[in-house]
């Protein structure tokens, strides 16, 4: 029997729409029926990722659109607990709290190619109050977890992220450059939760570590998890835009002086090493001065953009420079499975925002996120403890 449940819809984009902001719409929703390998789940809390604020903006793509629907539940990222199992499904129980990784959207080597409740077509994401899964989709959290659902909620695709980038982004460095002739690499990094997991992760092997924002809240959080916190405001407008440089003179040296001031700061806090791996989520206008600051045998890694998704360099340069960029999209489920067993041993856990959103309060967080008034870990419980 079909059961019913709330949600928040996205609507695709009519001739009056397209390319403006999208609403979230409240209403009901029809669950398919649960097959005999399927799961009833309820999300316990959500968080809020990127990728929402991209469904939400309609960049670069109408999602709705872009899956042939006219309305989808987005959001990929939390925990649900189990309400009941098929007659065929084995090694789940009613009460069970796990994460999603869709084994049907996973290439021949266990990657995934879509993501969940974003671009991968029929399903349904954490902005509903119930769900309906093939069993192979859920990944299990520690029973006895001595860390909070709300806290694996906004652990669950960030750092699951964090940790697939650092093992590629430190294991390639470390095939350059030993760790008997740099036992503690300078690993910097810009963007939001990604980032931070990945640095306080890089900090825990070893590595001196600084991550710069432009937001007092967010410098604050920095140093609560032990990694060096840099204002990105001492040094002016790093946003570079290869076009306006062209034709305002004014922009440009503004620019230049932003850039040399940053390159000198690097400088200092390294001592000339500069940086050996540069975590960059935000993209296209902080490429130009990430690449200044890297080091010969440096690494830049990402798993995503925020802020331009193209970027340009010299090969031969690159070459000569050994600079290696290292590009990962999620992770496998036996990085998920790890990534879950570090946090919740050694406590590599998100520091979520001090107010957890109500449900009937996505409009909100989403507006809120979209501004910039949000920590690194925004959360809204969906069916709370």
């Amino acid at each position: 029997m079909s059961q019913s449940a709330k949600a928040w819809f996205l609507y695709a984009a009519d001739a009056a729409s397209a390319g403006q902001q999208a609403e979230l719409v409240y209403g009901d929703l029809t669950l398919p029926d649960p097959g005999p390998r399927d799961v009833l789940v309820e999300p316990l809390y959500g968080s809020w990722e990127g990728n929402m604020g991209h469904c939400v903006q309609r960049k670069p793509i109408d999602v709705a659109r872009f899956r042939g629907e006219e309305r989808v539940v987005i959001g990929n990222a939390g925990v649900v607990r189990v309400l009941s199992v098929g007659d065929e499904v084995q090694g789940w129980k009613e009460g069970q709290c796990a994460l999603i990784l869709p084994d049907s959207a996973l290439d021949p080597w266990g990657y995934p190619t879509k993501a969940f409740a974003y671009d991968m077509a029929g399903t349904t994401g954490f902005l509903s109050t119930r769900m309906v899964l093939p069993a192979r989709d859920l990944v299990p959290l520690p029973e006895k977890t001595r860390h909070s659902y709300a806290q694996w909620a906004g652990f669950s695709a960030r750092y699951t992220t964090a940790w697939s980038n650092w093992r590629l982004a430190f294991g390639t460095y470390r095939l350059m450059v030993p760790h008997e002739r740099n036992p503690a690499p300078h690993v910097w990094g810009w963007g939001g939760g990604t980032t931070l997991a990945e640095l306080d992760l890089a900090r825990r092997h070893g590595c001196n570590t600084v991550m710069l924002s432009a937001s007092d809240e967010r410098l604050g959080l920095i140093r609560q998890s032990g990694v060096t916190a840099l204002d990105r405001r001492r040094f002016g407008d790093l946003y570079y835009d290869e076009l306006r440089a062209g034709t305002d003179g004014a922009y440009r040296r503004a620019y230049q002086q932003a850039e040399a001031a940053f390159v000198r700061e690097v400088q200092e806090h390294t001592d000339k090493r500069m940086v050996q791996i540069f975590v960059d989520y935000i993209g296209t206008p902080f490429f130009r001065v990430t690449r200044r600051v890297l080091s010969r045998e440096g690494v830049i890694t990402t798993a995503g953009w925020k802020e331009g998704m193209a970027t340009s360099f010299m090969r031969a340069t690159e070459c000569i420079e050994r600079h290696q960029y290292i590009h990962t999209h999620m992770c496998t489920r036996e990085e998920v499975l790890a990534a879950i067993e570090y946090g919740e041993r050694e406590g590599w856990m998100p520091t979520i925002d001090a107010r957890i959103h109500a449900f009937d309060e996505v409009p909100a967080l989403s507006q809120k996120f979209l501004e910039g008034n949000v920590g690194f870990f925004p959360v809204f419980a969906v069916n709370p403890e």
